[in-house]
């Protein structure tokens, strides 16, 4: 009779329970990304001849009445100047014509406006992680402030950014801040929220008995919380970073939409609309989806980075 243990893999048999995985070859890494990538093509080619279809025969081929193959439908769809849906390599050379053909600082350049709005988004991320941590810290030492704040954090979340957003740009204006730094305030609205919750949870994720040996050492806040409560909630912290700078490069475009400005993804996205060339705003969108991309990776390094400074390994190295 065969037993469960004998169907399986020889390394999988052998590995040791709480061993690292096997690290898995290139081809398993890659795979499935390339395959969900091909079949997100071949979608999305067959949608945009669905979608441009009837533009196509009214507009380029002659009406229903003329005569046209589906070779030449399949071409038109995929070639239109103003089509509903674009082809991924309308998007692909829209782009590349944008950061060959234009200067670094030519609002033709998608570059600029992607510079434009990571400068928002950063400096948005920078302040709504600090104001994040001071609130986790208040409401972890502090009972009050819970039942004060908490409420409040919660609530702020449940106004759309988009109505909110006008506001604060009026408000900031007639103090006489303009530029990045209005952009900033909304994207720091939408990233502070998800530091504030999760710092909360991992700055209480210390045991009793480590609290507690803390106190034995008459340890102040102060001490229990550099040495003690901020190593810990690291784990919780880089995740909710992530989940921040992605909603924070949200918060920067939307900023960027009812304040008319010359530069940025929102602003290229605006004026796209205004002209109808859905090839650019679909340009402006995989921008955007690239900037994400870079942010998120960044806040990656920089957890690799903190979290292998933090491993009990490096620890016993500079204790040694």
């Amino acid at each position: 009779m065969t037993t469960p243990t004998a169907t399986l893999p020889a390394a999988a048999r052998t590995r040791r329970p709480g061993a690292p995985e096997p690290a898995l070859s290139w081809g398993a890494r890659t795979g499935p990304v390339l395959a969900v990538t091909l079949a997100v093509l071949v979608l999305w080619y067959l949608a945009a001849i669905a979608l441009n279809a009837h533009g196509a025969i009214e507009r380029v081929l002659g009406g229903p009445d003329g005569a046209w193959s589906a070779t030449q439908l399949v071409q038109t769809t995929w070639a239109m100047q103003r089509p509903i849906l674009p082809v991924p390599h309308q998007i692909g050379l829209d782009i590349w014509h944008s950061v060959r053909d234009w200067p670094i600082d030519s609002p033709r350049n998608l570059l600029l406006h992607a510079r434009t709005t990571a400068e928002a988004t950063l400096l948005g991320f920078g302040l709504g992680t600090a104001l994040g941590l001071l609130l986790a810290i208040g409401i972890v030492h502090a009972r009050t402030l819970e039942k004060a704040l908490l409420p409040w954090i919660v609530a702020s979340q449940t106004v759309p950014v988009l109505a909110i957003a006008p506001i604060v740009l009026v408000v900031l204006g007639s103090l006489g801040f303009t530029g990045t730094l209005p952009k900033a305030v909304i994207a720091m609205y939408l990233c502070f929220f998800p530091v504030t919750v999760a710092m909360v949870q991992g700055l209480r994720s210390p045991q009793r008995i480590e609290t507690e040996l803390f106190h034995t050492y008459a340890a102040s806040r102060w001490q229990a919380l550099w040495a003690l409560r901020l190593p810990a909630s690291l784990p919780h912290l880089f995740p909710a970073l992530r989940v921040a700078i992605a909603a924070g490069l949200v918060g920067a475009i939307v900023a960027e939409l009812p304040t008319g400005a010359q530069a940025g993804l929102g602003a290229r996205l605006l004026t796209s609309s205004y002209y109808g060339n859905t090839v650019q705003i679909w340009s402006a969108l995989l921008m955007s989806a690239v900037l994400g991309l870079a942010l998120t990776a960044l806040v990656g390094l920089l957890e690799r980075a903190v979290l292998r400074r933090h491993s009990p390994t490096a620890q016993g190295k500079l204790k040694s």
